[in-house]
């Protein structure tokens, strides 16, 4: 297949719990992210996906959907996180109190330890 010198070689992906779509396109120069991915197809595949919502990135760094892609680039559509990461970190730290708590009220600290 000819290319002209003037198109790009780009990737578009998106993660899936259990599997990840990939589409090769071939755009001109000057493409952006939102065409590559409204190119790529994924969208009909995955309704889920919002534009408005879902942020994009570039090689694992978040872009605009208008950010000018380059050759080569890998165009990422991030799904929304499940839990916000402040809050499982919370969450993890009232379970470890709790079971440290739980931990020292088990101990009998009278005895030696002795049998």
């Amino acid at each position: 297949m000819d290319i002209p010198e003037c198109a790009i070689e780009i990737e578009v992906v998106y993660a899936l719990p259990d599997n990840q779509l990939m589409r090769r396109l071939s755009l001109p120069a000057g493409a952006t992210a939102r065409q590559a991915v409204a190119l790529s197809g994924i969208i009909s595949l995955c309704p889920e996906i919002d534009l408005s919502q879902n942020k994009l990135g570039v090689f694992g760094k978040l872009v605009k959907a208008d950010a000018i892609l380059r050759d080569r680039d890998r165009v990422e559509i991030y799904r929304p996180l499940a839990v916000d990461p402040r809050e499982a970190r919370r969450k993890r730290t009232e379970d470890f109190k709790a079971m440290k708590k739980n931990r020292m009220v088990g101990m009998d600290t009278s005895k030696s330890g002795r049998l």
